[in-house]
């Protein structure tokens, strides 16, 4: 039996419903913080295998210039016309090799296509990072929250709920910018 009035009881309730929101509030943070940071991994792992990929394109082209300046000298001083011949029709397959390296719109995967997707994936990676340190605060201000209208059943100090609903109303703000702009405050990046 409740030796508390109804008044005190019925926002006991109240709270205690606060605290089921701001809880549920918390498990919707968690997950997009969670999502964030899978995704920022992701987009990582996608732009150190893009820029792996660049510097081999790199080596591989240096590579090919060089073996066709150095047959290109060969062929200058060759008095053979059908070596020079020769030598220059492997010059040309060597530039045009290099040449692909460089650029290959229509595999994606020449030097140039490979710089546009690393950086690409590399300001997903970010926006996503920032968007996950967004979502951590607003799981800090929902956790303070709960415990803050946690203490309010306990103490009877209606502020408490109050400021405990502001913490949420707090979070859910957050929650948005993480969503649509999280680059919209300056967390070191």
């Amino acid at each position: 039996m409740s030796h508390a009035g109804p008044e005190i009881e019925g926002s006991n309730k109240k709270i205690g419903l606060l605290i089921a929101v701001l809880a549920l509030m918390l498990a919707f943070s968690e997950m997009g913080n969670k999502q964030s940071e899978n995704e920022s991994l992701a987009k990582n792992v996608e732009a150190s295998n893009l820029w792996a990929f660049f510097q081999a394109k790199t080596i591989r082209r240096t590579n090919v210039q060089v073996a066709a300046e150095e047959m290109a000298v060969s062929a200058s001083i060759t008095q053979d016309g059908a070596a020079k011949a020769a030598m220059e029709a492997q010059i040309k397959k060597w530039r045009d090799v290099a040449a692909r390296y460089e650029s290959e719109p229509e595999t994606n995967e020449g030097r140039k296509e490979l710089i546009i997707r690393a950086k690409a994936a590399e300001e997903r990676r970010d926006f996503t990072k920032q968007r996950s340190e967004v979502f951590e605060l607003s799981s800090a201000a929902l956790q303070i929250g709960i415990v803050v209208a946690s203490a309010a059943v306990i103490t009877g100090l209606i502020a408490l709920a109050y400021a405990a609903g502001g913490l949420g109303l707090l979070a859910m703000v957050l929650m948005g910018i993480g969503i649509w702009k999280p680059f919209l405050l300056p967390l070191g990046h």
